[in-house]
């Protein structure tokens, strides 16, 4: 099966009332997890790549692995750029055969914001790709993403409305209170469902996209902790809460932190349980199952899309 956009599978999101799981991939281990994961639940799949990733990975390896997955699997698998941070990474990956590309003008004023997305949309759409913007600042560090608590800020619906009919845009992620990294709350979690109801009352036919979503897994925080990790205090957004956002109209929710915590636990443990490990097989393997584990409990009992491929 070839690479597809999100057209369809966010269509059929919006009218059954689950979201499409976005996990971000660096290697072959990552990739094959996810889509191992994805191809039992019988469950259409985004594999998307940070602009780090791509200078990690390189985009001829990243997408001949994700060309490999779709030898061995038949399911809907879309290739996303995550955070595109200038028109030229946006195009370089749609010369590249990405179907799907976000441009992050979300650090720009609104005008500005508008004016780079729409650049971004028309080159994309004339080469049959799909276009994510964001609209509204998302807190926290993850990769080349930087936001201080201070400077983030929610979605304004109206805007949102604007901006969709402006850009062109083929979905939106929008603010409603996650962030990015492993350290999502202080307090008590909870993301703002009537900015997201407001939102989907103006554009119902845009899909809606929740950024910063990872549920940082107690476990696993728990198991890097316990095999030598510090990561001190870690907290997502619970399962539940993504699961209401899938059923009130999130059509793609986006997962990384989880899955740097999968991989690094299994690793942690197995060099702590037996220090003469040095066969990158026997750490690489089983971090790969703990992958696939976890990106089928979200595929299965949080984003609800499993048998929908």
């Amino acid at each position: 099966m070839a690479l597809v956009t999100t057209k369809e599978m966010f269509k059929k999101s919006m009218e059954e009332h689950f979201a499409i799981g976005a996990f971000n991939v660096n290697n072959m281990e990552i990739i094959q997890g996810i889509v191992d994961a994805a191809a039992e639940e019988k469950s259409p799949v985004i594999l998307q790549c940070s602009s780090s990733a791509l200078k990690y990975a390189r985009i001829p390896y990243l997408r001949k692995m994700i060309e490999a997955a779709l030898e061995e699997h038949d399911i809907p698998i879309a290739l996303h750029l995550d955070h595109g941070p200038d028109f030229e990474t946006c195009k370089l990956c749609v010369d590249n055969g990405f179907t799907s590309v976000m441009f992050d003008g979300s650090k720009y004023d609104f005008e500005e914001n508008i004016r780079l997305t729409k650049e971004v949309v028309d080159y994309a759409h004339a080469h049959g790709v799909v276009v994510e913007a964001e609209l509204g600042k998302l807190a926290g560090v993850e990769d080349d993403v930087n936001v201080s608590e201070n400077d983030a800020m929610y979605t304004d619906p109206i805007q949102a409305k604007e901006f969709v009919e402006r850009t062109g845009c083929d979905s939106l992620a929008i603010a409603i209170g996650t962030s990015h990294g492993a350290y999502k709350f202080k307090g008590e979690p909870r993301l703002r469902f009537d900015i997201l109801a407001k939102v989907k009352e103006l554009i119902p036919n845009t899909p809606i996209v929740l950024h910063g979503a990872s549920t940082v897994i107690p476990e696993l925080v728990e198991m890097c902790n316990k095999y030598g990790g510090n990561i001190p205090g870690a907290k997502g957004v619970p399962d539940e809460i993504l699961h209401e956002a899938s059923l009130k109209g999130v059509s793609k929710i986006n997962v990384d932190t989880d899955l740097r915590l999968a991989m690094t636990a299994e690793i942690r443990k197995i060099f702590a349980e037996d220090p003469s490990v040095f066969d990158p097989r026997k750490y690489l393997g089983v971090a790969r199952d703990q992958i696939k584990a976890t990106v089928q409990h979200k595929i299965r009992d949080v984003f609800g899309s499993s048998n929908k491929a």
